[in-house]
């Protein structure tokens, strides 16, 4: 094996009989091994022959660092509904009132275009090697370690920002209800609900998620269609609203009362950002890779339905959205304290429904916890991950017996109190802030992931490895990665522009805007000048390490016995 991979303590065996389920010869693996590795063993994909020194089986949790807990619906769920959060719900309160309905609608397609490529990168390089890190590792070994600790440091901060954001967000939709009680209340309930699932590990959180993912795409999927009902007439008032709103006020907002053409390209650029916020946390299943039972079938089966969350949830949605409410509703300024609705219960309230807009925004609300319970996953793993590739303090690192990085945990878990902010300035106003550096940070990753994609097929190219061999192999590429790398950049330089103006200068809106941006250079070059790191030659780039652990977890699942397990296999 390679003298540079590290000792997993495991050791491959030859069965004596063959598994009855098994068929499958991976010849990717096989293809690599056999690269100048002649001392390399056959990779057998049967878990009943592979023993661990500890004397775990592939079905059993490991002994040390990050066990494989999640199952294949749990992944499939989150993939589809679990980072669906107050962006869509939301934020897009903030985008409708900005860009008007067509702006909203241009903003979020061109986003979901760049999200919809950087799902293809990360998903071919996830499906490949599912390890610790996922795309801060991958940074790690295909570009340099300086860029592995700017994006990862980046990927980071924005999962810890959106914490609170997420926080903040629930406070808004319970003041639906009611607006006396201090809102601390409301806030400590949301962090601790928060805190207490992420403790019981990976495989409390995945079975978490399955269930508050599978409420939002049941919320989000009945409010579209009730969304088409309610513009057709079929509401109580039975007022068919068509395109009405698109005539008057008109398809796009004037950014902050400036007139003309500059006004609305302004408001339909500041929609780019907001969406941002709501499609940021989609790579997730990269991260989540580490912890995924049969990550080689799971994770390629999660990426390719990526675009119907895409398009059913976010593109349909806020078609309804512009449809429904006119972007000059007072219910759309959420820095007003008093603003306490999601567009979707303004267009209820609107259509006189009663009882509808609370059951709804209870089911928001639940969105808000769960995209919080995410948030806090994902920054404690990255934080875990830059631990092990030795850009954070060691201590990271600790475990605990059942696989839970607990001190990333609690550390990450403490700017959560961050969400407390909003007790004097307005939720509303708050949750603008958190959105406005989540989204940067967000944008600022995927550019990472891009260039780390675009470095990883040149690596592949010059060790002459088969692309048609990978588990999953990506349509577009490498155009999908240079078109998204080169929008994020020029969304995140162009994002603040708006500050500039003479009658819009705010310098809240300035540092959150900014401060990512300014970060992830200044930290790529301190890390590059401290440790003097080149980028990794493509010759060099470590395709191997990790291969054993990813294949002794992957396994034939047995076909299914009758026509409801094909419909379930099909659907998770």
């Amino acid at each position: 094996m390679n003298a540079n991979q590290p000792h997993t303590g495991r050791r491959w065996v030859q069965p004596s009989t063959a598994h009855p389920d098994f068929h499958h010869t991976d010849h990717f693996t096989m293809s690599v091994y056999e690269k100048g590795e002649k001392d390399a063993a056959v990779v057998v994909k049967d878990p009943s022959t592979y023993e661990d020194s500890e004397g775990a089986l592939p079905g059993e949790p490991a002994q040390h660092g990050l066990q494989r807990q999640m199952k294949n619906r749990h992944i499939a769920m989150i993939s589809i509904g679990g980072v669906i959060g107050t962006g869509i719900f939301l934020g897009t309160a903030t985008s409708l009132r900005n860009g008007g309905p067509v702006g909203l609608l241009l903003g979020y397609f061109v986003v979901c275009s760049i999200c919809y490529c950087i799902m293809l990168s990360v998903g071919e390089m996830a499906s490949f090697l599912p390890i610790p890190g996922g795309h801060i590792t991958f940074a790690e070994r295909f570009v340099d370690s300086a860029w592995s600790a700017a994006v990862g440091f980046m990927y980071w901060y924005g999962w810890l920002i959106l914490q609170p954001a997420e926080i903040s967000a629930a406070a808004v939709l319970i003041n639906y209800w009611n607006k006396t009680i201090n809102k601390a209340v409301w806030i400590s309930m949301c962090l601790f609900v928060v805190w207490f699932i992420n403790a019981l590990g990976a495989g409390a959180y995945g079975e978490a998620e399955f269930i508050f993912a599978s409420i939002k795409v049941i919320t989000i999927t009945g409010l579209i269609i009730l969304g088409i009902i309610l513009d057709l007439g079929g509401g109580p008032t039975h007022d068919r609203i068509g395109f009405r709103y698109w005539k008057h006020p008109g398809p796009f907002a004037q950014f902050d009362d400036i007139s003309g053409a500059k006004g609305r390209f302004l408001g339909w650029f500041a929609v780019l950002t907001q969406a941002a916020f709501s499609l940021t946390g989609t790579e997730v299943v990269a991260i989540a890779g580490a912890e995924c039972k049969n990550p080689r079938r799971n994770i390629p089966k999660a990426i390719k339905r990526v675009y119907v969350r895409l398009i059913l949830f976010y593109l349909c949605g806020v078609t309804v959205i512009g449809l429904l409410v006119p972007y000059t509703d007072p219910g759309l300024d959420l820095t007003d304290a008093t603003a306490a609705a999601s567009p979707f219960v303004i267009a209820i309230n609107h259509a006189g429904i009663k009882i509808l807009p609370s059951i709804i925004n209870a089911c928001l609300l639940t969105s808000a916890w769960s995209a919080a319970n995410s948030q806090l996953y994902c920054s404690s793993r990255a934080l875990y991950s830059l631990a092990l590739n030795g850009n954070a303090p060691k201590i990271f690192l600790k475990v605990n017996k059942r696989g839970l990085p607990w001190v990333s945990l609690i550390f990450c878990g403490a700017f959560g109190l961050l969400s407390y902010m909003d007790l004097d300035d307005g939720s509303g106003r708050v949750f603008g802030w958190f959105s406005n550096m989540t989204a940067i940070a967000g944008l600022l990753s995927w550019f990472g992931i891009a260039v780390t994609y675009v470095r990883f097929r040149k690596g592949f190219r010059a060790q002459g490895i088969d692309r048609r061999t990978l588990p999953y192999r990506a349509p577009f590429q490498p155009y999908a990665a240079w078109y998204a790398g080169t929008m994020c950049f020029l969304i995140c330089l162009l994002s603040g522009w708006n500050v500039f103006l003479s009658n819009s200068w705010s310098t809240a809106t300035f540092i959150t805007t900014y401060l990512p941006l300014v970060l992830f250079p200044l930290t790529y070059i301190l890390v590059r000048i401290l440790r003097r790191t080149r980028w990794v030659r493509p010759e060099d780039m470590d395709f191997k390490s990790g291969l054993e652990e990813v294949m002794a977890a992957s396994f034939e699942e047995p076909p299914p016995r009758n026509a409801v397990e094909r419909i379930w296999g099909w659907i998770m």
